[in-house]
């Protein structure tokens, strides 16, 4: 069987293009309500998209969605009817196992249908557990190897800088990734060249696949560190919609920018928050209806 192309949803753009203006038009009480109220529709469809697969990452995808959420309706310059529009801003998900999340927040933008989320690692869908460039519109680079998509990341915002287009780049990481060497080398190469539109955000919800990030080999202060190599630090709350926002606009140093975003893992379900089993872990039907439920 031929693998399904995804094709751009119209009628989910034109829904998105009307999010995202009443978002950036909106005062900051209204901008986090409304943010939260899509981001609240994500968390059911990353549930629902792992349900029907029996396989995924639920509890980082749920730490991490408030960020892209922030991300996609706020501050990234996109087009989801043009996804290779030249002087697009560029996200990336270098922790490429939390697709789920990725894929749910770009069938909202339009990227492609809502109604192929229940694909989703299934037999030819072009969904598969970690994102391809060349299956989904809007993957801007196939991630899923760990201490690879900030890398790319400093590529691209060099691009844009040579090509004075005036693109930013946008990369989340694991915290658990911030252990792979190659990141630290792109920390380096990317002050080296005063890449201030650069956004590098890492989800620090303490948790990595079986244990806790401090104790399989600890990255605190993880600020300092980023400051001595030469970035602008911001330390918020990583599902605090203003917080996000504000920390989300650009450089005012000239530097890149780096954003610890302190994150609760399996954020919204109360019986999945902060449990390191449920890095990889599936919930079972009486699960997903409870979690369908906290998430109204």
């Amino acid at each position: 069987m031929a693998e399904h192309k995804l094709q751009t949803h119209p009628e989910a753009v034109a829904s998105w293009a009307a999010k995202h203006a009443a978002i950036n038009s909106a005062d900051a009480a209204t901008r986090a309500k409304l943010i939260g109220d899509q981001a609240r529709w994500a968390r059911r469809a990353i549930v629902r998209t792992i349900d029907a697969a029996g396989q995924g990452h639920i509890g980082g995808d749920l730490s991490v969605i408030d960020a892209m959420t922030t991300i996609y309706y706020g501050v990234l310059r996109h087009d989801p009817a043009n996804p290779t529009k030249a002087d697009r801003d560029r996200f990336i998900l270098s922790k490429g196992h939390c697709a789920a999340a990725l894929y749910s927040t770009l069938a909202s933008c339009g990227y492609f249908n809502e109604a192929e989320l229940p694909t989703f690692m299934q037999p030819n869908s072009a969904l598969n557990g970690h994102p391809n460039r060349n299956k989904v519109p809007g993957v801007e680079t196939n991630t899923g190897p760990l201490g690879h998509g900030l890398p790319i990341a400093v590529g691209t915002a060099i691009g844009a800088k040579l090509a004075k287009t005036g693109a930013r780049t946008f990369v989340i990481m694991g915290d658990g990734e911030m252990q792979e060497g190659s990141n630290w080398e792109a920390l380096m190469s990317a002050a080296h060249h005063k890449l201030d539109n650069l956004t590098a955000i890492v989800d620090r919800n303490r948790l990595q696949q079986g244990a806790r990030t401090e104790d399989t080999a600890g990255l605190d202060p993880l600020d300092e560190k980023l400051e001595s190599f030469g970035f602008e630090v911001r330390v918020i709350d990583g599902h605090d919609y203003g917080q996000l926002w504000d920390a989300l606009q650009p450089s005012t140093t000239g530097k890149p920018v780096a954003i610890i975003a302190n994150t609760i893992k399996g954020k919204g379900v109360s019986f999945i928050e902060d449990r390191v089993e449920w890095h990889h872990k599936v919930p079972n039907a009486e699960q997903v209806a409870l979690a369908l439920e906290e998430l109204k």
